[in-house]
C-alpha cells in the first residue's frame, strides 16, 4: 500500500465508511490521529527507550521474565524456523525480553522488533502490543493494519497477560518482519501466542502460590493434569485469593467480573473439605466440579507444598512483592509481616544488612507495595552530590544506597531536603549497625532517617536457602543441579550472600559441559568469610538454619566440627524436636 492509499484508507475508517476492518483497529487509528495527533503519512522510525530506561524496566520486570522464560524458549524453538520473533512487553509497552534470530539483529532493532523498544499506541500508532494493552485482548495487527507506514510490512500477534489479582501485567508479541498476504495466515501464531500467555498466568499462580491450596481446571480430563487452562489459589478458609484469566471467563457469567475475594462455594458446588478428592490418586475422567449454573469442567486440587506459618503478624496476608522475597523462613517471614505493616505508611527505614542481602530489591517491594504512580530514586550515596539532590529528586521513594558514605555536605543537603519536601519517602540502607551510623551521620539527619530499622539475615542465617537456590535457577531453564552441587553450594560462607550465589551459579552455567551442574563445574569459594569477633555470635540461627548439620554449620563458620560440637554442648543448645 503506498502512502497516499495508506492515509486515504484512515480517513475512511475515521468517516466510518470502512468496512470488513476489525472494529478495534479502526477505533485504534481514530484515537491516533483525534487523540494524539499522530501523522499517518510519517514514516517514523522505531521508538527505543534509553539502556537505564530499559534496565528499570527489566528490574521491576524480573519476575515475571523468570517466570515465563523457560516457556518463551519452548515456544521460540516452535516457530523460529518461520523467522517469527518473540517479545516480552511490559504493561507499559516496553519490550524487557526477545527472542529472535541474531543474523537479522541490525534488521529487527531498526523495526522495533528488539529489547527497549516501547510500543504503546500513542507512541506506535496502531500495533500489535499497544492494541492489545488498550483493549485486553489477543489481536493480530497484520500489515496495513499498523496505523505507521515504518510498521506496514509487519505482522505481529499479541495477547495479554494479567496477574494473579486480574490486572493486566505484559504483553507475549510473535511478529514477523514480512509475512503472506492474508491475515488468516496467522491464526496459527494466534493459538500459539494465546496458549503460551495462559501457561505463564498459570507458573505465575503456581509460583506465587506455593503455600495456599490451587484449583486448576479443565475441560477435557486428558489434559487435566498437564495442559489444564484455568486456575484458582485459595486460603485455607476458602476464599479466592488469586486466579488466572481463564478461570474468570470460564467461572463468571458472560466471562466478566472480579474471582478474587470471593468464595469458592460461590461459583462452584464446592467447598474446601471436597478439594482431596481432587488430587492425583483419583482418575481424572472422576474429578468433576460442577459450576453453579449447572456446566462441568474437571478440577485437579494442589495442596500446600509447605504448612502455612501462622502468628499473629498475619504472615499468610503477605502483598505479593514481599512475598516473593523468602521461602519457608519462619524468621524471615516475620520480619516481612512488620515491614508490610509499613510499607503502605510514610514511616522512614534503614535496611541493615551485609553486602549482598537484597536491600535494593526489598526496597523497591516497598516502593511497590505503597501508592502507584510515584516514581522511585536509588541512589548511591558514595556517588552522591549536592547538586544531585537539588535537581533530580521529586517526589515517590529516595532510596539512599548506603547512608554510611554520604559526605558532610551532602548531608546537610539532604536534611534540607526533607525539611521542604513532605512528599518524600525515605528508605536507606547501610551495611554498618545502627550505633556504628551515629558516629559518621549528623545526628540529626540520622533521627529523620531513622523511623524503623530492618536488619536483613546474612544468607548463612537463612533457613530457605533450598527455595531461594530454585528461584536463582530460573534464568537457567536448561540447567539442573546434582544433589551434591546442591549441598556444596548450601555449605559455603557466602559473604557476598545473595548476589555472590547469583555469581556462582552463572559462572556454573556458562562452565558446563552438559545441562547437569555438579561439584566440578562449580567455581570454588571467592573472598573468604571475615572471621567473627565472637565465634559463639548466632551460633544457634546458624544451625538452625543448617538444619542442625553440624559439619554444615562448621563451614558456614569457618570452624571444624569439633569446635562447634564443644560450643553446642557449652551452650547447653539442643536441636528442636
Amino acid at each position: 500500500m503506498g502512502d497516499r492509499e495508506h492515509v486515504t484508507e484512515i480517513e475512511r475508517a475515521l468517516r466510518g465508511q470502512i468496512t470488513g476492518r476489525d472494529a478495534i483497529v479502526t477505533d485504534s487509528w481514530r484515537r491516533c490521529v483525534e487523540a494524539y495527533g499522530m501523522d499517518p503519512s510519517r514514516p517514523d522510525p522505531a521508538h527505543i527507550v534509553t539502556e537505564a530506561k530499559l534496565r528499570e524496566h527489566r528490574e521491576q520486570a524480573e519476575r515475571l521474565i523468570a517466570t515465563a522464560r523457560s516457556g518463551l524458549q519452548a515456544l521460540f524453538r516452535q516457530v523460529a524456523g518461520q523467522n517469527y520473533v518473540l517479545l516480552l512487553a511490559d504493561a507499559q509497552g516496553v519490550c524487557v525480553d526477545f527472542f529472535g534470530d541474531p543474523r537479522f539483529e541490525d534488521e529487527l532493532r531498526q523495526a522495533g522488533l528488539y529489547l527497549g523498544s516501547d510500543w504503546t499506541e500513542n507512541l506506535a500508532g496502531t500495533c500489535g502490543v499497544g492494541s492489545c494493552i488498550v483493549t485486553g485482548e489477543a489481536i493480530t495487527i497484520h500489515q496495513s493494519d499498523h496505523f505507521g507506514l515504518a510498521h506496514t510490512p509487519l505482522s505481529c500477534t499479541s495477547a495479554p497477560i494479567y496477574d494473579t489479582q486480574g490486572q493486566l501485567t505484559a504483553v507475549l508479541d510473535i511478529s514477523l518482519l514480512r509475512s503472506p498476504s492474508p491475515k488468516a495466515s496467522q491464526n496459527l501464531a494466534m493459538s500459539l501466542v494465546t496458549a503460551s500467555a495462559r501457561r505463564v498466568e498459570m507458573a505465575n499462580l503456581m509460583a506465587m502460590t506455593r503455600r495456599d491450596w490451587v484449583l486448576r481446571m479443565s475441560s477435557s480430563p486428558e489434559f487435566l493434569e498437564v495442559d489444564p487452562e484455568a486456575a484458582v489459589a485459595l486460603d485455607a478458609t476458602g476464599n479466592i485469593i488469586g486466579t488466572t484469566r481463564a478461570a474468570v471467563r470460564a467461572l463468571l457469567p458472560n466471562g466478566q467480573g472480579q474471582l478474587v475475594g470471593r468464595r469458592l462455594d460461590e461459583v462452584l458446588d464446592l467447598s474446601m473439605d471436597d478439594l482431596p478428592n481432587l488430587m492425583r490418586g483419583q482418575p481424572t475422567e472422576d474429578r468433576v466440579v460442577h459450576l453453579r449454573d449447572g456446566r462441568k469442567l474437571f478440577g485437579h486440587a494442589i495442596a500446600p507444598q509447605t504448612r502455612p506459618v501462622l502468628s499473629r503478624a498475619g504472615i499468610n496476608d503477605l502483598p505479593a512483592p514481599l512475598a516473593g522475597l523468602a521461602g519457608p523462613d519462619p524468621v524471615l517471614h516475620l520480619l516481612l509481616a512488620q515491614v508490610a505493616r509499613l510499607a503502605t505508611t510514610s514511616v522512614p527505614m534503614i535496611l541493615i544488612g551485609e553486602t549482598g542481602t537484597g536491600k535494593l530489591r526489598l526496597a523497591r517491594a516497598i516502593h511497590v507495595c505503597g501508592p502507584q504512580g510515584r516514581p522511585f530514586h536509588a541512589m548511591r550515596c558514595a556517588t552522591m552530590t549536592s547538586m544531585d539532590i537539588l535537581t533530580t529528586i521529586s517526589s515517590g521513594t529516595l532510596f539512599l544506597r548506603g547512608i554510611e558514605d554520604l559526605g558532610p555536605d551532602v548531608q546537610a543537603a539532604l536534611l534540607d531536603l526533607l525539611d521542604r519536601r513532605s512528599d518524600l519517602r525515605v528508605i536507606s540502607s547501610s551495611r554498618r549497625t545502627l550505633s556504628a551510623l551515629s558516629a559518621v551521620i549528623r545526628d540529626d539527619l540520622l533521627y529523620r532517617l531513622v523511623g524503623t530499622t530492618v536488619e536483613l539475615p546474612p544468607l548463612r542465617f537463612r533457613a530457605d536457602f533450598g527455595w531461594l537456590l530454585d528461584r536463582l535457577m530460573r534464568p537457567h531453564p536448561e540447567h539442573t543441579l546434582t544433589p551434591a552441587a546442591r549441598a556444596e553450594l548450601q555449605a559455603r560462607a557466602w559473604p557476598g550472600n545473595i548476589r555472590e550465589l547469583e555469581r556462582t551459579l552463572d559462572v556454573a552455567t556458562a562452565l558446563a559441559e552438559t545441562s547437569v551442574i555438579d561439584l566440578v563445574d562449580l567455581p570454588p569459594p571467592g573472598i573468604q568469610a571475615k572471621t567473627q569477633n565472637n565465634p559463639d555470635e548466632q551460633l544457634e540461627a546458624v544451625l538452625a538454619a543448617a538444619g542442625w548439620n553440624m559439619a554444615q554449620a562448621a563451614r558456614r563458620l569457618g570452624l571444624n566440627r569439633s569446635t562447634i560440637l564443644r560450643r553446642v554442648r557449652k551452650a547447653g543448645l539442643l536441636p528442636p524436636r
